[in-house]
């Protein structure tokens, strides 16, 4: 059975609303979302990154997933409106506090950027106006190849007419120049009346001129290559992964543990080898005979 998520729920102070939007979203069938934090840079001045705030500061207890026996797998995202680009730092500190990484870049020129250099998970595009540049397939193809996720969401079709015919039109754009591949749908909304459950939201990603497999991976498996990706991002491209561990403070047990895993033997069965190994050499020592001599003479007496 498939996971479904929706990696775009906008951060709200609003601490019911939030709570609503959860529940929501469990109830709908989706197993895992992502707060997402927006941070619009300043060309003039620093604005600093926010932190997220820590989940049990958010909600009491997380929901039930529709239909599943768990709670609702919630994560944090950053999206940068990026408008310039110093604006992206790469590798900066703030950036590893969030479980995803996202840009939304304004002009074409940044869009090419991020497509080829920006050390990232998803791309958003605009949805709620005409775009100002046109897709190029060497951009998109070159951020397909780097494991790069476009993002399309739909919350903006169901407010008003006119946001509906930008959304589809900017959809379509984007699909026909990715051929439907790399693309993933999410909400992009903190009303809950706007959420809508996966499988409709993979009838609407038909209408942007994705396939039906292509729709449903839009939701799924396509959501969980963005944190694949996230992780082999901060590991060094999955090769290395550092774990802090506690200090070892019973080396012998440790020592010992080791010895029988490479013996294939427990360490009790080799303490009891060793001792009867010493009590044969010590009897053929006071004999002054082999153990094999020993037992002949007695039987022969």
């Amino acid at each position: 059975m498939s996971l479904f998520m929706d990696l775009n729920l906008p951060f709200t102070a609003d601490k019911k609303r939030l709570k609503t939007l959860l529940e929501t979203a469990a109830h709908l069938g989706f197993s895992t979302v992502a707060i997402n934090y927006v941070h619009q840079a300043q060309s003039k001045g620093k604005k600093e990154i926010p932190k997220p705030t820590p989940l049990d500061q958010l909600v009491d207890e997380l929901p039930i997933v529709q239909g599943k026996s768990r709670p609702i797998k919630v994560l944090n995202r950053l999206t940068i409106l990026v408008s310039d680009s110093n604006h992206y730092r790469t590798n900066a500190a703030e950036y590893k506090a969030y479980d995803i990484l996202a840009v939304h870049p304004t002009t074409e020129k940044l869009f090419h950027a991020a497509c080829m250099t920006f050390d990232v998970d998803i791309i958003c595009i605009t949805m709620t106006e005409r775009l100002p540049f046109f897709f190029k397939r060497a951009s998109i193809n070159a951020a397909r190849e780097r494991g790069l996720m476009f993002e399309v969401c739909y919350a903006a079709a169901i407010r008003d007419s006119t946001m509906r015919r930008y959304t589809l039109t900017n959809g379509l754009a984007l699909v026909e120049r990715n051929n439907g591949k790399n693309v993933i749908i999410s909400s992009g909304t903190d009303k809950a009346l706007e959420l809508r459950g996966p499988y409709d939201v993979a009838n609407l990603a038909q209408l942007f001129g994705m396939s039906e497999v292509e729709a449903k991976d839009g939701v799924s498996s396509n959501c969980r290559s963005v944190l694949l990706h996230a992780e082999t991002r901060k590991t060094a491209c999955g090769i290395i992964y550092t774990v802090k561990t506690p200090k070892d403070t019973q080396p012998e047990e440790t020592d010992t543990d080791t010895v029988s895993m490479v013996t294939d033997e427990p360490p009790s069965a080799k303490k009891q080898k060793t001792s009867a190994e010493t009590d044969t050499d010590t009897v053929s020592m006071v004999t002054d005979e082999p153990p094999p001599a020993k037992r002949q003479k007695t039987s022969a007496s």
